[in-house]
């Protein structure tokens, strides 16, 4: 399944006059869909790309491993819990098909699961040859990757854009750490054609379905975009970013409504109101998924937080522009998750499930690097430490992120 082409607005004035145009149709909601006074920045792709520089870098790699090799915690029980887990295993086959078939709530599942946990296991192997620096890891890593690149074609269903997205997202960060820090990978001109025909036409243009999907699309295809040097490709991502973010967290600046992302056709209060499950009361750190369940508000924010850690180690720091939503959400949600009774203006007073292991890296970024204080989301961190893998698109964030000064 193929999502529609969202035109890309390129410079200042036609951002303007695509805001009036908008602004004339549906005043109460489309003027919310910048920030007020200010005109969206613009994308900035590197002039020279990082490497590995997908979600960790080597300086972010070098401190991981020399906190392992000190046996210093919580690195330490993050590694052997990444290391006993299936993804790190010499014996795995990979299991490439063709078409990866995935409907709603992948029912069917046909490849699903396997190209999901076939591109964590590549992760993680890459992670395991970099700490060890045994080539046996890097070897099982490539092994994956050149099995699927070979294979894959396509993605199919009503999930495939959500699936493309997972998957598309953990590849590109084990690639980064093989190609450009391990002797030799022949195969990897082939993975890259894979990411280029195969992945980033299905997430380019993003997604108006909940938040989520838009965000992991994008994550994927920034990921993809520095693979593959690709400028163009990285400065869209970046723009579905902006547009997407201020339209999934809300903070009291915004107004009466939260904003909406470009092109949503979210022109009147009812259909905002809707769009947010039915909240009509809003708060600072609100999600638009927040009173659906926090285990896909979980997953918005964590591919926020991917985004912007690329985008730091590219040069282009975007974590100020998005801390204030990205420090209000991850703090409401935290708070409740941590049993803060739930008043009845939110979601009826009742929150469903857990964000999951998703808080290490946005907290790093916000708390660590940029001093706010986030008293519950560091309770919570610390809680469910080491975080594992949520076995879709995240994985041993405890291990990369925690406390990591690079």
């Amino acid at each position: 399944m193929r999502t529609g082409t969202i035109p890309r607005v390129l410079g200042t004035a036609a951002a303007l006059a695509a805001l009036l145009t908008t602004a004339l149709a549906a005043p109460a909601v489309a003027e919310r869909s910048t920030t007020p006074g200010r005109a969206p920045a613009e994308a900035a792709a590197p002039a020279t790309f990082t490497h590995p520089g997908v979600l960790v870098s080597r300086p972010q790699l070098d401190f991981v491993r020399g906190r392992v090799q000190a046996g210093a915690q919580p690195w330490k029980s993050a590694y052997d819990q990444m290391m006993g887990s299936k993804y790190a295993s010499l014996t795995r086959t990979a299991k490439p098909r063709a078409v990866v078939e995935c409907g709603s709530y992948s029912n069917p599942n046909n490849g699903c699961t396997d190209e999901r946990e076939d591109a964590i296991a590549a992760y993680t192997l890459s992670l395991a040859w970099y700490i060890t620096q045994d080539a046996r890891y890097a070897q099982k890593a490539i092994q994956i990757m050149d099995a699927w690149s070979a294979v894959i074609k396509d993605h199919t269903n009503s999930n495939a854009p959500l699936q493309t997205g997972w998957a598309g997202s953990s590849w590109p960060r084990a690639a980064e750490i093989i190609k450009y820090t391990y002797s030799s990978w022949p195969g990897s001109g082939r993975f890259g054609t894979m990411l280029r025909d195969v992945y980033l036409p299905e997430v380019t243009n993003g997604s108006h379905s909940n938040g989520n999907w838009e965000l992991s699309m994008t994550e994927a295809a920034i990921g993809i975009a520095v693979f593959l040097e690709d400028r163009a490709a990285y400065d869209k991502a970046v723009g579905k970013f902006r547009g997407r973010v201020p339209a999934y967290i809300y903070v009291t600046a915004d107004g009466s409504l939260p904003k909406v992302a470009p092109g949503s056709g979210l022109d009147t209060r009812a259909k905002v109101i809707n769009y947010w499950q039915g909240q009509s009361t809003f708060m600072d750190g609100l999600s638009q998924e927040t009173c659906r369940d926090l285990t896909h508000t979980g997953y918005g924010l964590s591919a926020i937080s991917h985004i912007a850690e690329t985008g730091r180690i590219q040069g282009q720091d975007l974590y100020p522009e998005i801390a204030d939503r990205l420090r209000h959400a991850m703090g409401l949600h935290a708070k409740h998750q941590l049993g803060t009774p739930v008043p009845s203006s939110l979601c009826g007073g009742s929150l469903k499930d857990s964000l999951g292991p998703v808080t290490e890296v946005g907290f790093n970024a916000l708390a660590n690097r940029l001093g706010y204080a986030m008293t519950n989301t560091q309770t919570l961190t610390e809680r469910q430490r080491p975080a594992g893998s949520n076995n879709l698109f995240v994985a041993w964030e405890t291990l990369t992120h925690a406390n990591n000064p690079a």
